[in-house]
């Protein structure tokens, strides 16, 4: 192959064919024999220990930043420090097992997402997700001149994603396509996105896995190459045969191992996104009928596609970032699986009544409960001489407190990985009073290595999350 050299493969190989482009992940023949004192092995060593971010939003709050739910530590548990408890009940109970990798930052405000005039009040909803990862308040109008500010993704991912071909992808699990106005005069983009590349330019969400999978792996050149594969259900693999076989004949067994592993590994996700459109298409009913037919109708299924696109990306360092809106304000989407058939939205009115707060509490801990999945096949992703949780970190929070009251203050924040070694995980960190949350989002930047970083949003500094 013309990209082997005598001394290592390089980071940037790919696998081409008919339209498909497949990015390696690491290897060890990425490393030469003079390992990190070589050129080219320092090269690829870099780009492997570099930082991954996952920012992932969920809305409408959560029951444990309820007055009550609080006192029953149904999200943040009642000690501080490395010594707490889960309650079994509370929203985090199954991130118990992950607990060496989870820091939880309670009792911070998103204050941006107040209403600052009479008239923004009430708006709650179609101003927060535009302040969850900018910090910052958006400008009231239904037109063209919106202004918020720049999102801590884009913000990153200009320091650590300039030499991925894909600098960031944003990712989303309900239908966000809504132009124009929405209520209380704020427009949909607001409502529609977490990541704002300026403070004018908000970024567009996929929803649909398919079209994520197509954009990652380049699967085509054009929707007719695409479709017509399809319709065959020909997978982007089988394009590229000659190109892997040509590849394994330099690679020792270790390496072999892990590029079918990493091959199968696409070939698994390409197939459930065929059983999806598959069964989709059929004559059968669907729960989401407005949906794309790469959607999923089940929340569980979507979203653990959506994670291992996300590790797959890691692995071939096509990108670094990742925003991903898991719902959407005012949303009265239910999930039974959850123990509980209110609606997301309804559920989080509780009116303050205790059984109602303990059945949106079911509804939050359904939600935290996605996350090990994405922690397990991060932790089985190796790279080098670590895996890819240790190099990540994921951020998990709410713009939201207290839903029922559209309350911004002590709203529920996660952070999960160890950032290559700088978040130390096994921690709840209870912020004094008044804590802006932008404080934990420019800790997450300092520990990315942008230092330089001496504000963001609304912080009055940067929290301590070790």
């Amino acid at each position: 192959m013309p990209f082997l050299t005598r001394d290592a493969m390089p980071r940037r190989t790919f696998l081409r064919g008919l339209g498909a482009t497949i990015a390696l992940p690491y290897l060890d023949a990425m490393m030469p024999a003079l390992g990190r004192f070589g050129m080219v092995g320092a090269s690829a060593a870099a780009a492997a220990d570099k930082t991954r971010l996952v920012c992932i939003e969920s809305v409408h709050g959560a029951a444990g930043c309820n007055t009550w739910g609080a006192t029953k530590n149904l999200w943040a548990p009642a000690a501080v420090g490395r010594d707490f408890e889960l309650n079994p009940v509370g929203a985090l109970q199954s991130l118990d097992p992950w607990r060496k990798y989870l820091t939880i930052v309670s009792n911070t405000d998103v204050k941006m997402a107040e209403p600052f005039a009479a008239p923004e009040i009430g708006g709650d909803h179609f101003r927060s997700s535009a302040v969850f990862l900018t910090q910052s308040h958006p400008k009231q109008t239904q037109g063209s001149d919106l202004y918020v500010g720049t999102s801590l993704d884009q913000l990153v991912a200009r320091r650590i994603g300039g030499d991925t071909a894909i600098p960031s992808m944003q990712l989303c699990i309900e239908n966000l396509d809504q132009a124009g106005g929405c209520d209380y005069n704020y427009a949909c983009a607001y409502t529609d996105t977490i990541s704002w590349a300026s403070p004018t330019e908000p970024l567009p969400m996929i929803r649909n896995p398919r079209v994520a999978f197509d954009i990652l792996f380049g699967a085509g050149n054009t929707n007719a190459d695409r479709a017509a594969r399809r319709k065959t259900n020909q997978s982007i693999l089988d394009w590229i045969v000659g190109e892997v076989a040509s590849v394994k004949k330099d690679l020792g067994p270790q390496d072999r191992h892990r590029l079918d592993k990493y091959l199968q590994d696409i070939r698994e996700l390409e197939q459930r996104i065929q059983a999806v459109e598959t069964r989709n298409r059929s004559a059968q009913a669907r729960e989401l009928p407005e949906a794309p037919s790469g959607v999923p109708d089940s929340f569980a299924e979507h979203m653990k596609l959506m994670f291992d696109f996300q590790v797959l990306a890691f692995q071939s360092d096509m990108t670094r970032v990742f925003s991903f809106k898991t719902g959407r304000d005012a949303s009265s989407r239910a999930y039974p699986e959850s123990g509980t058939d209110k609606g997301f939205h309804p559920a989080s009115h509780h009116g303050g009544r205790e059984q109602n707060i303990l059945d949106f509490n079911l509804i939050n801990k359904y939600h935290v409960s996605m996350l090990p999945y994405f922690l397990d096949r991060l932790k089985n992703s190796t790279e080098g001489d670590s895996d890819l949780l240790e190099k990540t970190v994921i951020i998990y929070g709410s713009p939201m407190a207290d839903g029922n009251v559209h309350n911004h203050r002590r709203c529920p924040l996660l952070v999960l990985g160890h950032g290559n070694g700088k978040i130390a995980g096994n921690l709840h960190v209870k912020a004094p009073d008044g804590t802006p949350m932008a404080n934990a989002m420019l800790a997450v930047m300092h520990t990315i290595g942008m230092d330089n970083m001496n504000g963001f949003g609304d912080s009055t500094g940067a929290l301590t999350l070790s």
